[in-house]
């Protein structure tokens, strides 16, 4: 595989966005007709717009890098050597909150990164219900289009009187509720899916932090994303995040806005 440079990835990138588009209209399409859903051995469901979307996605990466590997979680045997992988491939998450997917809510979201020497390079997460369209290929070179308008993501911090946290559910572990009183977090808000590195890439919050758990496809899109916006993504102490781990589980992770939350 040629080397990729800053070019390739801009041009891989912007390949990528009408796909993620149509792939966000078929899902809603799906879901306004109502979804089929099947229980995975994991005892997780998948739905007909999972697998739609999953499908759509694989075939084009496929077609602009047929030299790099796709680890998806709706295909991947999550007993698959590392090794086999080498240490560049693409990490897809179809759709990331498949239950608001099913329950008809809004944060669900597209996922795909392309991870290079076990690192993100390219993140692009679309929340059609949102319509809005996240994605970023290098350092200063994050952006957002939404109502048709493209924007750069600075990380720069729109609520200036109060230090914003996220949580994935209702009830905060001991750690994150540490973390986040270290970082003296005036308001939690809850929120599912990936969007939660966007909504901090975007300055619209502050920090999210979580124990281990899910997987790599889950937050490797976001990783890109934030981390070109200017911000931070490590486990809870402070050591960087590589990609692909044994069984692609995740570890504990803050992303954060940047060092110093309150400027």
């Amino acid at each position: 595989m040629k080397k990729l440079n800053s070019i390739n990835l801009k041009n891989i990138t912007e390949n990528l966005l009408d796909t993620f588009l149509n792939a966000g209209r078929i899902a809603k399409e799906i879901s306004k007709k109502g979804v089929k859903i099947t229980i995975k051995a994991d005892r997780t469901p998948v739905t007909d717009g999972d697998l739609a979307v999953d499908e759509i996605l694989r075939n084009k990466i496929k077609s602009i890098t047929p030299d790099i590997p796709i680890v998806s979680e709706e295909t991947i045997n999550s007993n698959t050597d590392k090794e086999e992988i080498n240490k560049n491939f693409w990490l897809i998450d179809p759709i990331d909150g498949t239950r608001d997917y099913i329950n008809k809510r809004d944060e669900y979201t597209l996922n795909a990164a392309l991870i290079i020497d076990l690192k993100p390079v390219i993140g692009i997460i679309y929340a059609p219900a949102k319509d809005r369209l996240f994605f970023s290929y290098g350092k200063n070179l994050a952006f957002q289009i939404k109502n048709g308008k493209k924007s750069i993501l600075n990380c720069k911090k729109i609520y200036k009187n109060e230090i914003i946290g996220l949580e994935h559910s209702g009830v905060t572990p001991v750690e994150v509720f540490d973390i986040y009183k270290k970082f003296k977090v005036s308001r939690t808000i809850r929120m599912s899916s990936s969007i939660k590195f966007c909504i901090v890439a975007a300055g619209e919050a502050d920090i999210y932090a979580a124990k281990a758990r899910a997987f790599e496809w889950d937050i490797a899109a976001g990783h890109a994303i934030l981390e070109h916006a200017g911000g931070h993504v490590t486990t809870h102490d402070e050591k960087k995040i590589l990609y692909g781990k044994n069984k692609f589980k995740n570890p504990s992770i803050i992303a954060k806005r940047g060092y110093n939350l309150e400027i």
